[in-house]
């Protein structure tokens, strides 16, 4: 595996694979990572020739510099990881690197509906950060492939949506969530939570569990409200929880009508923001 800080020296070796028409998946990644990353990076593996994983903690996509602060990092855990899966090369760039001065890499296009509800109403502008981040990275690294994982679900729609209004070269391929044994999705943000606390976000999961069985008997607005009420447990906030079109994100009014039906939610446990979702239908 190479390590490469530079964009000029990743550039270099990924050309020795583009040369031979060898496709090259791309999984980016702000570090602290988990299985669920790894999953990803076993996607790419899988249907690609090179493999390239980032750990870059993207300083425009976090509203509050706190959370900038608190976000974890374990750098040399993380290469450690990426080796024994066989990634074979990884960019760690530093912010410099990624935004250097005078060039423009705000990415001017209008995400509609997509980046209005949930996280985009909670964390205004988050969406704008991530678009930019993902589009310097994908101009960087150029790849066949870009490996995303569903726990993100509005995310990747807003990165797919990006790819098709630029006509970037990129297929964005969307993997399923990786769970921790109790249900709860795996985040990096889990390595903030106590033990205790870890068992209350598995409320989360079972909800969603809980929901397929609601869908059948109640119309989505009750049970959405049937789906907080469940999760108003000690050591919990749910901040929303929403039965939305899969691919538009928008509320649904009926389990007929949608080709296909996500609940998405998110909640608080301690300090700590978790998100989460289920395809339904």
């Amino acid at each position: 595996m190479y390590l490469f800080k530079k964009i000029s020296g990743l550039r270099q070796f990924l050309e020795s694979y583009r040369s031979k028409n060898r496709a090259i998946g791309f999984v980016p990644t702000m570090g602290a990572l988990h299985k669920g990353h790894l999953s990803l990076i076993e996607q790419s593996l899988a249907s690609t020739q090179c493999t390239v994983g980032s750990i870059f903690v993207n300083p425009t996509q976090f509203n509050e510099a706190a959370d900038l602060e608190k976000y974890p990092r374990a750098p040399a855990q993380d290469l450690a990881m990426l080796y024994k899966a066989g990634c074979h090369a990884v960019f760690m760039p530093s912010p410099e690197e990624v935004y250097p001065q005078g060039l423009d890499t705000s990415v001017a296009l209008d995400f509609g509906a997509l980046s209005k509800p949930m996280e985009g109403k909670f964390r205004p502008g988050h969406f704008d950060g991530v678009a930019q981040v993902v589009k310097r990275l994908l101009d960087i690294v150029e790849p066949d492939k870009l490996f995303m994982g569903q726990k993100d679900y509005q995310q990747y729609l807003i990165v797919r949506h990006m790819a098709q209004a630029l006509s970037l070269p990129t297929e964005v391929v969307v993997c399923p969530i990786v769970r921790e044994k109790n249900g709860l999705a795996m985040s990096s943000r889990n390595e903030r939570l106590s033990p205790e606390q870890r068992e209350q976000a598995a409320a989360l999961y079972q909800t969603l569990q809980q929901v397929e069985k609601w869908m059948g008997k109640h119309p989505p607005r009750e049970v959405e409200q049937k789906a907080l009420q469940a999760l108003q447990q000690p050591g919990l906030e749910p901040e929303y929880f929403q039965l939305v079109d899969g691919q538009a994100l928008q509320p649904v009014s009926d389990y007929e009508s949608p080709t296909s039906i996500v609940a998405c939610a998110a909640i608080w446990v301690g300090g700590v923001r978790l998100i989460d979702n289920m395809i339904l239908k």
